[in-house]
C-alpha cells in the first residue's frame, strides 16, 4: 500500500488524513491514515460516514490549497455511526516534495509493527505471506534453499537464506512470532529446538507455531524430550497450528487460520493478557 500510494504521489498531489487522537469506542487508532487524490483514495481510516466527510474535506482542501488542520468527529451525535466515540484527522496536503519525508516517516510507523519470523518458503509459506503482507506486521521470511523466494516481495518482508536454517533462530529481534513450516521435518525440528534453547536462556519469544498434526507433535516431543526439554518446556510450542474450526488442508486455507490464530496472540499480548 505504502509503495503505490507514493508511486500515484510522484504524479498528483493529495491530502493525507492522519487519525491524531481518539477516545472511546472509535473504527481505527491514532496513526491509521489515508491518502485522498482527485480521484483516487489509498488506505482507510474507519470507513462509513466519518470517513465520506473526511475525503469531501479533504477534496475541497486540494481545490483550495487551505494548510494543515485539524478536525474533531463525534461519531455519535454528529455522524450517526454506532460507534459512539471521537476522533481527530489531521488534514495535511502534500505533494512530490514530500515523498522522503513521507517514506521516513511511514516507514518508522511500520518499525513498530509486531514481527512475524517464519520458517519455509513452500506453498503454505507462500499462501501466509500473501496474506500476513496486507497486515500490519513486520515479516522476517526464512529457509535454507536458494532461490526459493519469490522476486517480488513487499518492502515489510525480508527474505533471509541460512543455512543451517535453524541459526537464524538467534539473530531474531526479541518479541518475534515463529511460524515453522519448513519443507523437511529434520529441519522442523532443529528449529523448533532452537527456540526452545532460546526462550530458556531469554524467554522472549511469545509464539512459536509448529505446522502438523498431533501425530507430528508427539513424534516431536519424544525426540525434544530426549535432547533435554522439560514438559514445562514443549508446552511453549503450538501445534498444530491455526484457529480450531478450520479444517480445510488447502494452502489458502491454512494460512487464513494461522494469522488469525498470530492476531489473536498478538492481541493478548498487546493487552497483558498473554
Amino acid at each position: 500500500m505504502l509503495a503505490s500510494f507514493l508511486q500515484k504521489l510522484a504524479a498528483q498531489d493529495a491530502v493525507l488524513v492522519t487519525v491524531h487522537s481518539s477516545r472511546g469506542s472509535v473504527p481505527r487508532e491514532a496513526g491509521a491514515w489515508m491518502a485522498v487524490f482527485a480521484d483516487h483514495t489509498v488506505g482507510t481510516v474507519g470507513g462509513g460516514q466519518l470517513e465520506w466527510q473526511a475525503i469531501q474535506e479533504a477534496r475541497q482542501q486540494l481545490q483550495t490549497g487551505a494548510p494543515t488542520q485539524q478536525r474533531r468527529f463525534p461519531l455519535g451525535p454528529a455522524l450517526g455511526q454506532c460507534c459512539g466515540g471521537e476522533m481527530t484527522l489531521a488534514f495535511e496536503r502534500i505533494s512530490a516534495k514530500d515523498i522522503p519525508a513521507l517514506t521516513q516517516r511511514l516507514t518508522a510507523q511500520q518499525a513498530s509493527w509486531p514481527l512475524v519470523a517464519l520458517f519455509g518458503g513452500g506453498h503454505v509459506g507462500r499462501a501466509l505471506v500473501a496474506v500476513l503482507q496486507t497486515l500490519p506486521l513486520r515479516l522476517h521470511w526464512i529457509d535454507s534453499r536458494d532461490e526459493i523466494f519469490p522476486p517480488d516481495v513487499p518492502a515489510q518482508v525480508l527474505c533471509e537464506h541460512s543455512q543451517p536454517v535453524q541459526a537464524a533462530v538467534a539473530d531474531l529481534p526479541p518479541g518475534a512470532h515463529v511460524v515453522i513450516m519448513s519443507f523437511s521435518h529434520a529441519e522442523d525440528l532443529d528449529v523448533v529446538a532452537a527456540c526452545l534453547l532460546r526462550q530458556r536462556q531469554r524467554a522472549d519469544l511469545p509464539f512459536i507455531g509448529l505446522i502438523g498434526s498431533q501425530t507430528k507433535w508427539a513424534s516431536f516431543s519424544h525426540r525434544l524430550s530426549a535432547r533435554g526439554f522439560a514438559p514445562e518446556e514443549l508446552a511453549q510450542v503450538t501445534c498444530p497450528i491455526g484457529v480450531p474450526g478450520i479444517v480445510g488442508k488447502e494452502p489458502a486455507v491454512i494460512a487464513v487460520a494461522v494469522a488469525a490464530q498470530l492476531l489473536q496472540v498478538m492481541g493478548q499480548t498487546s493487552s497483558g493478557t498473554n
